[in-house]
């Protein structure tokens, strides 16, 4: 039976090593691309490493769906493959410290955080005591204090209730966020 692996965030991963699942199949499907790592999201630059007897099938699907990256997003995915390993080092501790710093403010808050996350740049908190429906406490937070926040029930229905942020920013904006969430929820008592 095939694998397919979504290795996108592989080159963040903050503690332990580095894994993909080439290590344990060869009958294995990994997908991965530039936006992460390398900072380049949006501009649509991914690959797949497969089993060389799915070569021929999958060349036929790509040439059927599109023609070629542009030259310029090309060119960079390139470079960024040559001479960035330090950046994605120095980008990776920057990642890591956000998260070590938005997880204790958002404890701070009362929101419950349980095993701080491993890899990427999002939390997952609960915050099931607040409201069950984390589609409205999402949209109520950003009407209030502009600050932006994904449902988890955006991520099935196991999330509901929980809130994903995001630490792929600054810290004084983090800082800043936070600052705003603690103000709105001592207004309604929630902490």
């Amino acid at each position: 039976v095939p694998l397919i692996s979504d290795e996108i965030y592989h080159g963040l991963t903050y503690e332990g090593e580095e894994r993909s699942a080439l290590e344990f199949s060869r009958n294995v499907f990994v997908l991965g691309g530039f936006s992460k790592a390398y900072a380049m999201t949006g501009w649509r630059r991914g690959y797949l490493i497969a089993p060389p007897s799915e070569i021929r099938t999958l060349q036929s699907m790509h040439q059927n769906f599109l023609i070629s990256a542009n030259n310029f997003v090309q060119s960079a995915g390139i470079a960024a493959l040559r001479e960035c390993d330090g950046e994605v080092a120095r980008m990776r501790e920057a990642y890591d410290r956000r998260r070590r710093h938005i997880v204790a403010r958002l404890r701070d808050l009362g929101l419950g955080v349980g095993k701080i996350p491993a890899g990427a740049f999002y939390v997952l908190a609960d915050a099931r005591h607040i409201r069950s429906d984390s589609r409205s406490l999402a949209m109520e937070i950003l009407e209030v204090t502009g600050v932006a926040i994904t449902p988890g029930i955006d991520f099935g229905e196991g999330a509901e209730g929980y809130l994903r942020f995001s630490y792929a920013n600054s810290l004084e904006n983090i800082d800043r966020a936070m600052d705003l969430l603690g103000t709105f929820f001592r207004e309604q008592r929630w902490l």
